[in-house]
């Protein structure tokens, strides 16, 4: 690190470097203590710089990523039976972007469709089997769920289960 050059216009780097710059032109009228707790500060400044430059506050942004995934997931959950929720309308509703969005997901290998689609799946698979679904069927189970088309719901179902819908509230 000590032959990284940091430029002083922006973020971090700037503010220590004024702060360096304006010690300097006024280092003359400090007494020794007052000298010593700059030289101090602007040593705990440096290690700051230094340590955000080598990527340590990598592991802060990433706690600030999982809560944002997780407040993402929770506006998903309540909206799951919507049939128009998509990811433009779920990073439009969190004001981020729709790439960091899909960013976001990909802290955990997944897209944002996949994961939509894996909990749709989920609970139309448990509510299949609830007595109560037998007089609804499969179709309104799914369109309940925010699966806009039948067809494509079995396609899902069977590929992520290796069975019909019908056939698992049959037999489920």
């Amino acid at each position: 690190m000590t032959a990284t050059s940091f430029t002083g216009e922006q973020g971090s780097a700037a503010l220590v470097a004024t702060y360096l710059a304006r010690m300097a032109r006024e280092a003359e009228s400090f007494d020794d203590a007052v000298g010593r707790r700059l030289a101090a500060t602007a040593l705990d400044l440096m290690v700051l710089l230094i340590d955000e430059r080598r990527g340590r506050f990598a592991a802060e942004g990433s706690q600030v990523a999982t809560a944002s995934l997780e407040r993402v997931k929770e506006y998903i959950m309540r909206n799951l039976d919507d049939p128009g929720l998509s990811p433009s309308g779920i990073a439009e509703a969190h004001f981020i972007s729709v790439r960091y969005l899909h960013k976001l997901f990909q802290l955990e290998d997944t897209t944002v469709g996949g994961w939509i689609r894996r909990q749709r799946l989920e609970r139309c698979r448990r509510e299949l089997l609830r007595p109560v679904a037998r007089g609804l069927g499969v179709a309104a189970i799914a369109h309940r769920w925010g699966f806009a088309s039948h067809s494509h719901f079995s396609r899902a179902f069977r590929a992520a289960y290796g069975t019909t819908p019908t056939e698992w509230q049959a037999h489920g």
